[in-house]
């Protein structure tokens, strides 16, 4: 094995504190969720969690490969893209909105 291999065989298993939050998201919201993985470049990757009642979490990862690591982790979590399935399941209240929106749309 080469030293690249090693790093990125290091780099993709999850944090023990990521998978954690992915349960806890699973666990509060349905017993399943949706994940789409998103590549943040050299800040790492976002899985975006979408719960069976359509509540929208996120955990962040080192990178892509830890992100698809975590979501084969979790039970009750599927990989998913941003397909309207995917989109149509999610349910954002004002509360939401206003919070996305920024410090702009509070005044």
């Amino acid at each position: 094995m080469t030293a690249a291999e090693k790093d990125t065989e290091q780099t993709a298993a999850p944090s023990p504190k990521a998978i954690a939050a992915a349960k806890a998201f699973v666990a509060a919201h349905g017993g399943s969720a949706r994940a789409v993985v998103e590549n943040l470049g050299q800040a790492g990757a976002r899985i975006v969690l979408v719960g069976e009642d359509g509540l929208l979490g996120d955990v962040m990862v080192p990178d892509v490969a830890a992100g698809e690591a975590l979501v084969e982790a979790v039970d009750g979590l599927s990989p998913h893209e941003w397909d309207g399935e995917t989109v149509a399941a999610l349910k954002i209240g004002p509360a939401h909105r206003r919070k996305m929106a920024g410090p702009r749309a509070r005044r």
